[in-house]
């Protein structure tokens, strides 16, 4: 099953309840919510009360994104606040092991993300221990980048290696996904799919979502093109 998680970044924030509802309505199972502090990547987003604030009104899968330097410290007060599943920064991470098992002990799902120049190879240790691999198809910590080409050959290398181990981890895939590429990001290999501007920009969100449904549904069915 190819999951959606429409990424809180792009949303309106004048409106954010209401477009929130909107994804969940129209099908959208998770919400990408990116942390960024500043240090990490240059970009300072939302945090813990933004979480915490938007909990009572969506039953989708928080997918909580840390881009933040030390994410050890905070893990414990995401899940408190509504995370469902967290992913840190291996660059970031002084002791991966550690910090996966920490995410699981407060019964969040655990994911490990790297930057588009961290070899994949850097990851696999850990892919056993992980539910998913989360790919930056751009620089993190800015939306409304374009897709770096090169990120279609990484998620066909992870795939690859994915399915040779016999592991059961997600390929999420985040920055530039949208309408335009979307099937060529499936085909790569990535079951989860953030979307920003994809989502909440140009026509409505309804609409954004039914297109990428549609792509999913293509290659459910075996209709790629």
């Amino acid at each position: 099953m190819y999951i959606l998680a429409p990424s809180l970044l792009a949303a309106d924030f004048t409106r954010l309840g209401e477009q929130i509802k909107e994804t969940e309505k129209a099908g959208a199972q998770y919400l990408h919510i990116d942390v960024m502090d500043g240090v990490f990547v240059p970009s300072i987003s939302f945090g813990m009360p933004l979480i915490e604030s938007i909990r009572p009104i969506s039953r989708q899968f928080f997918d909580v994104h840390l881009m933040i330097v030390h994410p050890e410290k905070y893990i414990e007060e995401f899940v408190r606040c509504g995370a469902d599943g967290i992913t840190f920064h291996l660059e970031a991470a002084e002791n991966a092991d550690a910090l996966i098992k920490k995410i699981h002990d407060c019964g969040a799902r655990a994911g490990i993300s790297i930057k588009p120049a961290t070899p994949l190879e850097e990851v696999f240790p850990y892919l056993d221990q992980i539910e998913m691999v989360l790919l930056m198809s751009v620089e993190p910590g800015f939306g409304g980048q374009a897709f770096i080409p090169e990120s279609y050959e990484r998620i066909r290398q992870m795939r690859s290696y994915i399915d040779s181990h016999g592991l059961r981890v997600k390929i999420e895939v985040d920055g530039g996904v949208g309408k335009k590429n979307i099937r060529e990001v499936i085909n790569a290999g990535a079951d989860v799919f953030v979307a920003g501007s994809g989502v909440f920009r140009k026509n409505s969100i309804s609409d954004n979502i039914t297109r990428f449904q549609e792509a999913f549904r293509e290659k459910q069915n075996g209709k790629d093109r």
